[in-house]
C-alpha cells in the first residue's frame, strides 16, 4: 500500500508542475521533438503509432498512445524542389489512481525548401487543442491512516478537487536535413544527417487545475541532432541520436543509437523499394534509465520495440521498468499525392 501511495505521490506531482508526456523510441516520434521533421522522409504519405506502459511494477496504470500521420504535397523525388507537409497528431496519457489524463491534438505545417545536393531546411508551426482532467477521490492521504491501514471511507481533509479544462497550445520547430542518398548513388556514400530546435507551448497556456486559481504550462524547448550511416561495403550501418528536453526547471536528456543489418537493398533510381533491415541498440535517459531497442523495417513498415530498465531512485518504488512499442509504414509506390514523374 505505501508504495501504491508514493507512486501515485509521484505523478501526480508531475502532472501537476505541468510537464509532457514522453516516448523512449525517438527515432519513432519525430512529432514530439519538431514541427520541422512532419514530413521530412522518402515517400509522400506517413502513418505511425505509439504505446508506452509506464512502470510495470507499479501496481497501477500509466499509459501513453500516440497516433501521427503525415504527407507531402508537391513533393518531387527525381527534381527536388520546395514542397509544403500537414500532419495531424493525437496523444492521450493517462494513470496513476487520480486517473489523470491529458488529451491533445494538433495541426502542423511545414515549409520544406531544397538547396541542392542532398541539403534541405525547414519551418513548421503547430496548432492544436489540449485537454486534462482528473480525480482525487480514489486517492490516499495521510489523514486517512489508522495506524495499522489506509481507510478510503475516511474524510481525506482535501476541500478542492481537479478541475476539467481545455486550453489552445502553439509549437514552431526548424529542422536541418543533410541526406547523401540524394547526392549520389554510391550505397557507399548513403549518410544522413538532420538537426533541428522546437519550442512547443509557446503560447504558454494556463492550466486551470483548480477552481480559481490558474498556471502557466512552462515552454519546452527541444534540440536534437541524428547521424545516420550504411559502413562501406557491408550490409550494415548505425543510427545515432541525442535530444536534450527543457521545461520549465526540468532537464531530460536522451542519447545512444542501433546497430543495423540489411536484409534487402531499396532502390536508389525509382524510390519504389526501400530498405529491409533489422537493428538492435541502447539509449540512455541521463539519471533514470538505460532503454534497450529492437526497430525491424520491412517494405516501408517498421515495427518498434523498447524496455526502459530504471536505474534512479524511483527502482525502489516503480520496480520493473516501462515497455513501448512502435509501429509506421511510408507509403512511397501508390501514394494519393505522389507527383508523377514527366516523361518528354
Amino acid at each position: 500500500m505505501k508504495k501504491l501511495v508514493v507512486i501515485t505521490a509521484l505523478v501526480f506531482v508531475g502532472k501537476v508542475q505541468a510537464q509532457d508526456l514522453h516516448f523512449s523510441q525517438v527515432l519513432s516520434s519525430p512529432n514530439l521533438l519538431n514541427p520541422g521533421a512532419v514530413g521530412i522522409y522518402d515517400g509522400w504519405e506517413r502513418v505511425a503509432v505509439h504505446h508506452r506502459n509506464q512502470w510495470l511494477g507499479g501496481n497501477t496504470k500509466f499509459m501513453s498512445t500516440g497516433f501521427n500521420a503525415d504527407l507531402c504535397l508537391n513533393k518531387d523525388m527525381y527534381r527536388p524542389r520546395p514542397y509544403l507537409a500537414v500532419g495531424l497528431q493525437f496523444y492521450n496519457d493517462q494513470g496513476g489512481l487520480s486517473n489523470f489524463g491529458i488529451q491533445q491534438g494538433a495541426l502542423t505545417v511545414n515549409g520544406v525548401i531544397p538547396g541542392g545536393n542532398g541539403h534541405q531546411v525547414s519551418v513548421g508551426i503547430q496548432s492544436g487543442i489540449g485537454s486534462r482532467q482528473g480525480s482525487i477521490s480514489n486517492l490516499t492521504f495521510d489523514s486517512q491512516w489508522t495506524g495499522s491501514n489506509y481507510d478510503n471511507t475516511l474524510a481525506s481533509g482535501e476541500t478542492n478537487g481537479l478541475s476539467s479544462f481545455t486550453y489552445f497550445d502553439a509549437s514552431a520547430g526548424a529542422f536541418y536535413q543533410f541526406d547523401g542518398d540524394r547526392s549520389t548513388f554510391a550505397r557507399n556514400n548513403d549518410v544522413k544527417f538532420q538537426a533541428g530546435f522546437a519550442v512547443y507551448h509557446a503560447n504558454a497556456p494556463l492550466m486551470k487545475y483548480r477552481t480559481g486559481s490558474a498556471e502557466k504550462l512552462n515552454r519546452k524547448y527541444v534540440g536534437m541532432i541524428t547521424y545516420a550511416m550504411d559502413l562501406p561495403g557491408t550490409k550494415w550501418g548505425f543510427d545515432v541520436q541525442g535530444v536534450q528536453f527543457i521545461q520549465g526547471g526540468h532537464f531530460e536528456t536522451i542519447f545512444g543509437g542501433i546497430l543495423r543489418r540489411r536484409f534487402a537493398e531499396g532502390s536508389k533510381i525509382t524510390g519504389y523499394k526501400q530498405d529491409s533491415w533489422i537493428g538492435f541498440g541502447a539509449y540512455a535517459r541521463m539519471k533514470d534509465a538505460i532503454i534497450f531497442n529492437a526497430q525491424v523495417a520491412y517494405k516501408g513498415f517498421r515495427f518498434g520495440l523498447s524496455y526502459d530498465g530504471t536505474v534512479s531512485a524511483y527502482q525502489r518504488a516503480v520496480g520493473a521498468g516501462s515497455l513501448e512499442l512502435s509501429m509506421s509504414y511510408v507509403n512511397l509506390h501508390h501514394a494519393l499525392f505522389k507527383t508523377r514523374r514527366k516523361h518528354f
